[in-house]
Parts: structure tokens; sequence; C-alpha cells
């Protein structure tokens, strides 16, 4: 009778408005190549994630210098059976890895960035840098007094190929006699090569440096040369003050809080999004004072019509190294087409393998 008694006192209780358990906050987990200190791609990233932490009811945390094959797998996975709602892998390596684990966990959202793979409950991301690209490419071509360009590079995969024929679009329009010197290091961060491969494109007379790379190593390399470059990622004006023009950049914080809000509503659905620069989150960095005002002006003019959609990166006529005709006059390259291009354009001195 005693237990009865207190079973209808604690069923009374709960109706009256008891105590009720705490709400589960959502978990978000991030996966870097990098160290967040790289203060390029990584570090972009982690800017991002850092806003989604100042989101209410939300936790965050990081898995950073994660090697992509087999390490993402495991950390992907330890990710999922801890419960996390929903994780970024934000390196194209993890693509694969990525889906594997998706299919073992459906109940868990997973968004790849840089890669084509999709699922029910995994979806992929980027940005339309080939925009930002073109613009800095634009700067580059006006700077250089030797018309060699130098353009220190990760892995040659459609995401960066697509990137250097942008810069050298850029370069090009406003300089024809401009070429681009691409230089491969097969890694994403690895401080000395990228350095070492800086400096062999100083050799051959580059007086502008680019990259595709983590690290400011080749903004490093054209300041102790007295040239000048242009970062990626981020803002790299502080490592080589003296050399550093503008960057392409990476604001990822209003695409990842976006997401976060949508899978807590509930309306997230896979697809892939690739947002461009009318959206803010890739960009240029501030010009330095080198930049002469008339440049600045045709880049910020260039910006703006292709942010209203007036302008666009890849339309014909566009030939490629061999001066076959990739994209004839008036037309326009297709997402799909970029998304799987293989080819350098007119310009580049380089392989894509």
């Amino acid at each position: 009778m005693r237990r009865l008694v207190m079973l209808l006192v604690l069923a009374v209780a709960m109706l009256c408005g008891g105590p009720a358990p705490e709400a589960r906050e959502m978990q978000v987990g991030f996966i870097y190549v990098s160290p967040i200190g790289d203060a390029g791609w990584s570090y972009a990233h982690d800017l991002g994630r850092q806003a989604v932490e100042k989101l209410p009811g939300v936790t965050t945390s990081y898995v950073e210098a994660v090697k992509e094959g087999p390490d993402a797998e495991r950390v992907i996975l330890n990710m999922a059976r801890k419960g996390y709602d929903l994780i970024f892998a934000t390196s194209y390596g993890y693509m694969d890895p990525m889906l594997k684990v998706a299919k073992r966990f459906p109940k868990t959202v997973f968004m790849h960035c840089s890669g084509f793979k999709t699922a029910p409950n995994m979806g992929n991301y980027f940005g339309r840098m080939y925009q930002a690209r073109y613009l800095t490419g634009m700067v580059a071509g006006a700077m250089t007094k030797s018309n060699v360009i130098g353009y220190v590079a990760a892995f040659p995969i459609p995401e960066v190929i697509r990137g250097i024929n942008a810069f050298a679009l850029g370069a090009r329009a406003v300089n024809p006699k401009a070429q681009v010197r691409v230089v491969w290091t097969k890694s994403w961060y690895d401080p000395v090569t990228e350095k070492e491969a800086a400096k062999s494109l100083l050799d051959v007379g580059a007086d502008v440096l680019t990259q595709h790379q983590d690290s400011p190593s080749a903004q490093e390399a054209a300041q102790e040369k007295g040239v000048y470059s242009i970062g990626y990622n981020s803002d790299m004006s502080k490592f080589a003050p003296r050399a550093h023009l503008t960057a392409a950049i990476w604001n990822w914080a209003p695409f990842y809080v976006e997401t976060v809000k949508k899978v807590q509503n509930h309306t997230w659905k896979t697809g892939s999004f690739w947002p461009g620069i009318e959206t803010g989150i890739v960009d240029i960095a501030p010009f330095a004072p080198m930049v002469p005002e008339e440049v600045q002006k045709r880049v910020l003019a260039m910006k703006e019509d292709l942010k209203a959609g007036r302008a666009d990166v890849f339309v014909g006529p566009v030939r490629d190294q061999s001066g076959k005709m990739r994209i004839p006059a008036g037309q326009k390259a297709a997402d799909k087409d970029l998304l799987g291009m293989t080819w350098f354009v007119e310009g580049v001195i380089g392989t894509v393998e």
C-alpha cells in the first residue's frame, strides 16, 4: 500500500510540473587534415566551428591533423559511436571513409567538404572559390613584371585544377602575356616542402607567388626574395607584410551555422551545396598598399559583377594548353564540368598529374 501511495505522489508531481530531465545538447564534430594553427585551411574551418560553438544548445569538438584514409575512418567512426548528431569532415580524402561510416549510422548527419558523393544522411559542400581565385589572378596579372607567376599547389584534383585555371584566366584578362607556372607538392600541409616548391618557382623567374596550400610558407619565401605573393584560405598578410598583396579567403561561419540550425530544426536534407561570392563564404582579403588604386577598382568592379550574376569566370572562348577549344564562345561551363575539371587552360605551364 505504501509503495502504491508513493507512486501516486510521484505521478501527481510529474503532472503538476515537476522537474523535467535536462535537454540534451546537440553534439557537432569537426575533422581537420592539418593543425588549426596552420593559418590556412583548417584555421579557417575552425573559425567557423567557433561560431557554431556560440549557438545555444550546441556543443562542438574537433580532431586536427587527421590523415586521409584509414585514420579518418577511425575518427569519424569514433564520433558516430559517441552519438554525435552532425559531423563535418573537411578534406577531400575523407569522402569514402565518411560514406562508409554514414551507412552504419543512418540517424547521424554527415557533411563532407569538397567531395561529390552523397547518401540519404550525407551531403557535401564547398564554395565557388574559383570566383575569388579569378579576382586574385587579376591582381597578380597586373602586378607581375616578369609575366611569370608561380603557383604552389597540393594535389592534381578538380578542386585545385579549377582554382588554378580561374586564377590564370583572371591574370590573363588584365595581362595576356602572363603565364602561371605550377609545382605540385602532393601534400596539403608540409611547410618545408611548400617553401622549397616556392623557391623553385622563384628560380625560374616568378615575381608573384600564390598557393593552394595550408601554410604561409610560399608567402614567406616571396618576402625573403623581395617579390609579391597572394595568399589562400585566410588573410596571410601578417606573415609577409612586404609581399602579401591580397588572398582568396574562406568564411565558413555562415554555412556552418545555417547547417547546424537545419539539423536542429529537422529541416536538413542531403545534397551538394556550392555557395558563391554573393554569400560572403568566399571572398578576397583587403588589398595591400602596394596594389595601385586603379587595379583595386577594376578588381572590385569585377567582384560586384560576379556577385550580381552579371559576369562569370568560365565563359567561352576558353582553350586548353594544347589550343583545343573547351568552352565555346558565349557558352558558360556547367557545374558538372567544373566539378570534374582535369585540364589546364592556356597560359598555365605544368601538368595535371
